[in-house]
């Protein structure tokens, strides 16, 4: 009988993982996007796709956890303010984790890039909003049953680059600051998170000791970056933020699609 993967991970292996993790972590505070660092990490250590998914949200739990909770702290997101897209966001991310443990493996595989490159040309071609730093409007409750659902549900079945359409959508529908649209951004992404890990958990698609190792290693980075973040403002945000999700995307695209290492 096989040992179960986390057993026969070498050390040295699971060091790396977790520095990933560490770097990741405080990508993900600052910009979002850490999971197209973690994904491939994972997929190249040679968990297979579904697993890869469970244990990618078991430890993108613990990052997001803290990110979200430093920007509450600092009075940078409002729960009440934001009840309809937490509810709606929990939703879409159980639903997407469900059609994800579904999907045969080599449509997962397909996935990920394809929808990590569809973000990278947003990203190049498009516009980004301007933030209107209006944050005495509370935001539009009705805008948030969709935007909460879409994104949940992509959160749930495939998960890269969420906090970064969180951020971008955020600025486009409501009058944020880019800082106040990360904090809300973190904050969805941990409820998204959460909710689908649950469903993995459900289905023993998660390597437990990787994902906890992993995990620490993201809180550890998700609060430097969230500090970082909040003391460098927007003018520090915006440029990472782009330059991340870009070159990640390079990444995904050259290895997966074109069958390089």
């Amino acid at each position: 009988m096989p040992l179960p993967f986390e057993l026969a991970v070498d050390p040295s292996v699971l060091a790396i993982l977790a520095l990933v993790a560490f770097t990741a972590g405080f990508i993900d505070a600052i910009a979002g996007g850490g999971g197209l660092l973690t994904i491939p990490a994972l997929l190249t250590a040679g968990l297979p796709p579904h697993l890869v998914l469970g244990t990618n949200k078991l430890c993108a739990t613990f990052g997001a956890a803290t990110a979200s909770y430093t920007f509450y702290r600092r009075k940078l997101f409002a729960p009440a303010q934001w009840r309809n897209a937490l509810i709606g966001t929990a939703i879409g991310a159980l639903l997407g984790a469900a059609v994800a443990h579904w999907m045969p493996a080599a449509w997962l595989n397909q996935l990920l890039p394809a929808v990590v490159f569809a973000c990278g040309l947003y990203l190049l071609f498009g516009r980004a909003p301007e933030a209107s730093g209006d944050v005495a409007t509370p935001p539009a409750r009705g805008r948030q049953w969709p935007q909460g659902l879409g994104l949940g549900f992509y959160d749930g079945i495939a998960g890269p680059g969420t906090g970064a359409f969180w951020t971008v959508s955020n600025l486009l529908l409501y009058p944020l600051d880019l800082l106040r649209a990360s904090g809300v951004a973190r904050s969805m992404n941990f409820v998204s998170n959460a909710c689908a890990l649950v469903v993995f958990v459900g289905t023993g698609q998660v390597a437990w000791v990787l994902g906890l190792s992993m995990g620490v290693a993201l809180m550890a980075g998700a609060y430097l970056g969230a500090r970082t973040a909040i003391g460098g403002g927007s003018k520090f945000i915006r440029p990472v933020f782009i330059l991340v999700v870009l070159a990640l995307t390079a990444r995904l695209a050259w290895q997966h699609w074109f069958g390089q290492a």
